[in-house]
């Protein structure tokens, strides 16, 4: 390993840390906040990796987590979770690189849809039993140790804040 790739997954460490933490986050708001930065992170780690679409996708991710943790009421309706939607699918067509494109993709449209729900419970689920299994797999064919390490992060902390907060408590919408 060169030091290079060593500095590579240590600035993909720095964008699990971030992402661990904001299931933590009990509001909506303050958790899509602090995922916007890691999403930042992970952006300049995935680009630097090489994985174009992984990495231009968590652009429109960032664009996302800005719109759910604002409180404009345009931003965080159902016409700019079409747009999101949308845009994650220029996203597969403009750097297309084989069947590998659309995990990526597919993962933050699932968590795009569940984020515009506002409902806490739906959004854990969707990132336990979508997002984060396609983005684990993207992440072992990127060659993102920092990707794969946050994808098991991010399920254990995701069990964490079901156990924290409960599974049924997780359906009431906090500001």
């Amino acid at each position: 390993m060169t030091a290079k790739y060593i500095l590579i997954q240590l600035i993909g460490l720095s964008g699990t840390l971030l992402f661990f933490f904001s299931y933590q986050c009990k509001s909506n708001r303050v958790l899509f906040r602090v995922q916007f930065a890691s999403y930042l992170i992970y952006t300049l780690h995935l680009f630097l990796l090489g994985a174009t679409t992984g990495a231009v996708s968590y652009v429109v991710n960032m664009l996302r987590s800005f719109c759910l943790g604002s409180k404009w009421k345009t931003a965080r309706g159902e016409g700019m979770c079409a747009v999101l939607c949308l845009m994650q699918l220029c996203v597969l067509a403009l750097t297309w690189s084989g069947w590998t494109s659309v995990l990526p993709v597919a993962a933050n449209i699932a968590s795009t849809i569940a984020g515009y729900t506002d409902n806490p419970r739906k959004i854990r689920a969707a990132a336990m039993f979508v997002n984060s299994p396609l983005w684990m797999l993207y992440n072992v064919l990127s060659g993102s140790l920092a990707g794969i390490l946050d994808e098991i992060v991010t399920e254990i902390s995701l069990i964490v804040s079901i156990a924290r907060f409960g599974w049924k408590a997780l359906d009431r919408v906090e500001e």
